[in-house]
């Protein structure tokens, strides 16, 4: 299933096919067995982007994103993906990977992937804020993020206490945006609270607006500890 030249950018494993190989049967050698439960599956052109989560040897449940490239034969050659421990309800009573599964309205996949281009430069990146109501229906946001409530109104309580306590959360380059129809998936970097960090957003859009998120956040681990140096990005 992969390509000799496999490209590995989970930071805490080898690349190439062998070191993948290796990992897997380093799992089956467990005394506990590892489980997978894919959520979400979408495609678009060369890659397939997942919503899954996984239980590593029986090391706890944790979420992923997980970003597969093919090559013309079919092949698996480059794999990202960011992952977080799974938490319980946030304080809407949603959690990491409730919520609508199927995409559709795939003749607007293009349209909806300009639409939060635009967002995470104007508003993640903190370009044109005085334009973050033009993304959302009203008040209307449906929120998965661990520690966020429904609403652009809970997106920005979230928000106001972080900085309260003098946490900010910086979208500094977005590196890949995914879409297939009303879903897009963005990779981005920049810091959380100073620390490097990685997000991956999975935004649902609806009728032009920005209706739904899901997320994972990792923070990158020191280069000196990489197993890998094809980087996280």
């Amino acid at each position: 299933m992969l390509a000799e030249g496999y490209i590995q950018h989970n930071l805490a494993c080898g690349t190439g096919r062998d070191a993948f190989v290796g990992s897997v049967q380093y799992l089956a050698s467990a005394p506990v067995p590892t489980t997978v439960r894919n959520i979400r599956a979408f495609e678009d052109g060369d890659k397939v982007f997942l919503h899954t989560v996984y239980n590593f040897a029986g090391a706890g449940e944790q979420v992923a994103f997980d970003i597969f490239r093919f090559d013309a034969d079919g092949k698996i050659c480059e794999y990202w993906d960011n992952l977080a421990a799974v938490a319980g309800p946030n304080p809407s009573g949603r959690t990491q990977v409730d919520g609508p599964i199927e995409p559709v309205d795939l003749d607007k996949t293009e349209a909806n992937r300009a639409l939060v281009r635009s967002f995470l430069v104007d508003v993640m990146q903190g370009q044109h804020p005085e334009k973050t109501p033009e993304y959302f229906n009203g008040d209307t946001y449906i929120q998965h993020n661990t520690g966020i409530a429904d609403g652009v109104s809970g997106l920005g309580a979230a928000l106001e206490t972080l900085a309260q306590q003098g946490v900010q959360m910086i979208y500094d380059r977005t590196h890949q945006v995914l879409a297939q129809g009303n879903m897009v998936l963005a990779v981005s970097e920049g810091t959380f609270g100073g620390a490097p960090t990685s997000y991956y957003d999975l935004r649902r859009v609806e009728d032009g607006k920005i209706a739904e998120h899901w997320d994972v956040m990792e923070t990158i681990a020191d280069q000196f500890t990489w197993q890998n140096q094809n980087g996280k990005f």
